[in-house]
This record gives structure tokens, sequence and C-alpha cells, in this order.
């Protein structure tokens, strides 16, 4: 797999930005579910010049929706709509480094 597609997107919210204020700071991305983690070492390496010290991968459960469109007055409603599951990674960098993309977000 090739190193720019293991990384899909970076995930911004309010524990993402204050994980990102640690002195070893911590960033959380979005991956590819087939991605290992000596492949997102390696991308995140690549694609923001940093220095990776440790890697956690997270696989999010599936949820289940009803659809709102699909209810019937007096029967249930027989559509579920499911969001897949998907894989977070949080990526440690030495204390020195610092990727500007999660700085000043928030």
């Amino acid at each position: 797999m090739h190193p720019y597609e293991v990384l899909k997107r970076p995930l911004i919210t309010e524990k993402t930005q204050w994980q990102a204020g640690y002195e070893k700071p911590q960033y959380v991305f979005e991956v590819d579910m087939r991605a290992n983690k000596h492949q997102i070492k390696e991308a995140v390496e690549l694609a923001f010049n940093v220095k990776v010290t440790r890697v956690n991968v997270v696989v999010m459960p599936a949820k289940r929706r009803r659809s709102p469109r699909s209810r019937i007055i007096g029967r249930k409603a027989k559509t579920v709509l499911r969001a897949p599951q998907w894989k977070k990674a949080i990526v440690q960098v030495s204390e020195k480094d610092r990727i500007p993309l999660f700085e000043g977000v928030a």
C-alpha cells in the first residue's frame, strides 16, 4: 500500500486539540482499514516530516440508525441504515516535532 493511501483525513475535535498540546504531542487520523502500525508510522513521517515515537490503532465499530423517511405510523420501520466501521490511529511524535496542520485550529 502506498504511504499516501494510508491517511484519509485528520480528526479534529476538542479532545484531539487537547492531545496536541501535550509535552509529547499526539495527533489523530482516520486511516485505511488495511493499514497496519508500520505503514501508518511511515505515512505520517513521510507526509509531515516528523519523527513518530508511538502509534495506537482503534477500529471504531459500525453504527446502526433508522431512516427518518421509512417510518410508518402504527408499524415498526423496516429500513435500518448502517454507518460502516472505520479505523482510527493515534500517533505520538517526538517532543520537538509538531504538525502545523493541527496548530491554531480551535
